[in-house]
């Protein structure tokens, strides 16, 4: 994100001049305890459905109006359409008599809760009528799909569209809906595979990240097609930072490969990935984007062992507060650039924060973390920077216990940018800002490694409160009468 200097320095003035912090004398009210629901398997069998939906606007590209690359730099106008992005909704019911939950993956950069909310909201009916008891949407984060966060238009002004946004929330919506009619009964099966050795790249030590590719297989009893439900450590940003085509990148044809070799769909949820890209596989970007799908599509196809999970899906859901340090997201939220608002905390430097939530999920025998952001690996399976590797010169026990610690579970998958985008969750123990302009600058510490991914995260306490949050919600979930 590159927005002008000069605003941001008057948004910070007027920051410390103490023009919101006023709002700490109304802090927000407490958030209500989260409760584990929870059930043993009742039957021998899931019911699920799956659909898909196009999300594309309905005019030319390039055309009339004008549509942001999202990603990478501001003001990039789409060019055109290399393929097309989609909005995938699974149906998923336990058949315990408590409800069916819905995952959805959407081709997009990321969505606010603001957003998470407003679909939701539009689907209250839907939720009362099929007996929904979770909706749970994650981005898919491509960096080449349509501005919906609005950081990438010709900033100060905004780069979402609400005709297009829309078009999201319609073609999310309708996709659930359609889930739920499509439904057939079945089995779901667990199985792993590891991504190709130095395919995944990490920008930043330590380099610490899973390789592990998760598929989940649906398996209806009919013998209708499959859906293969993908978790995996990596942006989707084969394309590049040149590109200016809409895309859904990599996944788009991992998926377009599985249809063609095994006749099933193809869900993608990205994992802890931090700043976890793929490494090119081709000098020309497109070629290598392709290619990256296809072996990506590859692997997921050549799994074979697998394990038949039970039918439970156990959730405990916990909205949280989360301090904002940052200026520049209080600049753009202050000025219409984002959607989310910022709420009176009472709490951080600037009294100010927004709103989330966490998960906790038992699907069968495979427990998921849903955790709102781009959280950096070693904040979910340990490997911190010593301290005399650390950019400010602090100790591994500065940062909290990570999230599979906390969950004794070493095959906890983790999901990001679920349920809202948060920006970068960071380790603090390497959490650097430029002395000078702190979150606008990208800081270079003192071996020269630059700290961009602090200039898009909404401070140095998010770490915390994510694994205290995650530790509350494991106590409760352990003291549950079982």
């Amino acid at each position: 994100m590159d927005i002008p200097s000069l605003l941001l320095k008057k948004a910070i003035s007027t920051v410390k001049n103490g023009a919101e912090k006023k709002n700490s004398k109304f802090p927000c009210p407490a958030l209500p305890e989260g409760k584990f629901d929870y059930s043993e398997a009742k039957s021998d069998h899931f019911t699920f459905g799956f659909s898909k939906k196009v999300i594309m606007p309905e005019e030319k590209i390039p055309g009339k109006k004008t549509y942001y690359i999202a990603g990478y730099r501001i003001n990039n106008p789409a060019i055109g359409i290399l393929d097309n992005l989609h909005a995938k909704a699974l149906w998923i019911d336990d058949n315990t008599e408590r409800g069916g939950v819905v995952f959805v993956s959407v081709d997009c950069v990321g969505l606010f809760g603001q957003d998470i909310a407003l679909i939701r909201k539009r689907l209250e009916s839907f939720c009362v009528i099929s007996n929904c008891r979770s909706v749970n949407i994650c981005s898919t984060h491509t960096h080449a799909g349509i501005d919906t966060m609005g950081m990438w238009g010709p900033l100060p002004k905004t780069g979402r569209d609400k005709d297009f946004l829309e078009i999201v929330y319609s073609g999310i919506v309708s996709a659930v809906e359609e889930a739920y009619r499509n439904r057939r009964n079945g089995q779901i099966y667990l199985g792993y595979a590891k991504a190709d050795k130095g395919a995944q790249d990490m920008g930043r030590p330590p380099h610490v990240y899973s390789d592990d590719i998760t598929r989940l297989r649906f398996v209806p009893d009919d013998g209708s097609k499959e859906v293969y439900f993908i978790n995996f450590a990596s942006h989707p940003e084969s394309l590049c930072s040149k590109n200016s085509l809409v895309s859904a990148d990599f996944p788009c044809y991992a998926a377009k490969y599985i249809d063609k070799t095994n006749n099933a769909e193809m869900m993608y949820f990205p994992g802890a990935i931090g700043g976890v890209c793929m490494n090119a596989m081709d000098e020309n970007n497109i070629v290598s984007t392709i290619k990256t799908g296809e072996r990506f599509g590859e692997i997921i196809c050549s799994i074979k062992e697998e394990t038949k999970l039970s039918p439970y899906i156990n959730i405990l859901r916990q909205e949280i507060y989360l301090n904002c340090d940052n200026p520049v997201f209080w600049f753009i939220s202050k000025f219409g650039i984002i959607p989310e608002k910022m709420i009176a905390t009472g709490e951080g430097k600037l009294n100010l924060g927004m709103k989330s939530e966490m998960s906790y999920i038992q699907f069968g025998e495979l427990n998921m973390a849903l955790i709102p952001g781009e959280l950096f690996p070693e904040l979910a399976y340990g490997g911190y920077l010593s301290k005399e590797e650390s950019s400010i010169d602090a100790p591994p026990e500065t940062n909290p216990t990570p999230l599979c610690e906390i969950a004794e579970d070493d095959k906890l998958l983790i999901f990001g940018l679920a349920n809202g985008e948060i920006g970068y969750i960071l380790a603090p123990n390497d959490y650097f800002l430029d002395p000078a302009l702190p979150f606008i600058n990208q800081a270079k510490d003192k071996t020269g490694r630059n700290h961009y991914p602090e200039t898009n995260s909404l401070g140095p306490q998010t770490a915390y409160k994510i694994a205290d949050t995650f530790k509350k919600m494991i106590e409760k979930v352990k003291s549950t009468d079982m």
